[in-house]
């Protein structure tokens, strides 16, 4: 009796812990998430089968953008997926997203191993130095750190880089605060040629390519130019001056959900959208 009432305690366990899992057992011909996990996915922003027609329209506007401005390449979309389930980067990944964009370093090495080699990740939030390593080391397909705005950080990136063996160098982009605020990270405009100088010397294993912006919320309009925006493109000009290249070989991280194709309008080759394909937080 002993021994049956261990087992029936054990099968009572196991069932709970797939019960609070989302996991309870359904029949054979059960399929598709159950409502537990669409509800949990609905609260992140976006219900299943949302993100690939939501990721289109986006393309979408892109692409007509593009040909109406008459530009030579079409700007990256950058899918900005901080705090979302691989489930909803999955479904962007099928309809033929690769670049991904991620705020925060533990999520990032969490994410990474459980989605294609071939995806492209950008981390553009705050990072720490002493973070630069768990992020190189953990994300083998770490293709940019959009946020560097410091020497210091620079120099942790550069030694994590060496470390891991990279066959590349690391792209990076000096993070620039337009808006003066300071709530916002970024080198100061004033002393961003300066800072990229000292990168480009000190840290050979990384490859400065470009400038990025957030700046403030602003209610422009129509006819209008975001100030942030051109702050940003006259950085750009001070920098490749200072580093002696073209300025359109320093890319312009410039644009998010609610502004990328003004910043598009304004030179950037490359916008940031989160919730217009993925959904507000929830």
């Amino acid at each position: 009796l002993q021994a049956m009432a261990r087992r029936l305690g054990s099968v009572a366990l196991l069932a709970s812990h797939l019960v609070s899992a989302g996991c309870a057992a359904h029949g054979p011909s059960a399929v598709g998430p159950r409502a537990g996990s669409r509800r949990a996915l609905a609260a992140m922003g976006a219900e299943p089968g949302t993100v690939a027609p939501a990721l289109a329209a986006v393309r979408a506007r892109l692409s007509a953008l593009t040909a109406d401005l008459g530009l030579k390449a079409e700007p990256r979309l950058v899918a900005v997926s901080k705090t979302k389930p691989n489930e909803l980067l999955s479904e962007a990944y099928a309809a033929g997203q690769r670049d991904f964009g991620e705020n925060y370093v533990q999520e990032l090495v969490d994410k990474a191993p459980e989605l294609p080699e071939d995806i492209r990740w950008r981390y553009i939030g705050a990072l720490q130095s002493n973070k630069a390593k768990v992020l190189v080391s953990g994300v083998p397909g770490l293709a940019c750190v959009e946020t560097v705005d410091r020497l210091k950080i620079a120099r942790a990136l550069d030694k994590a880089a060496a470390e891991a063996a990279r066959k590349t160098p690391l792209d990076i982009m000096l993070q620039v605060n337009t808006s003066g605020e300071s709530s916002k990270s970024g080198a100061d405009p004033d002393t961003c040629a300066q800072l990229a100088r000292e990168i480009v010397d000190a840290c050979p294993h990384l490859r400065l390519v470009g400038l990025m912006t957030i700046g403030a919320p602003r209610d422009l309009a129509e006819g209008d130019v975001n100030p942030d925006f051109e702050r940003l493109k006259a950085c750009r000009a001070r920098v490749a001056e200072a580093l002696r290249v073209d300025e359109g070989a320093l890319e312009l991280s410039m644009g998010m959900s609610g502004d990328w194709e003004q910043a598009i309008r304004q030179g950037s080759t490359s916008v940031r959208v989160g919730s217009a394909i993925f959904g507000a937080r929830g």
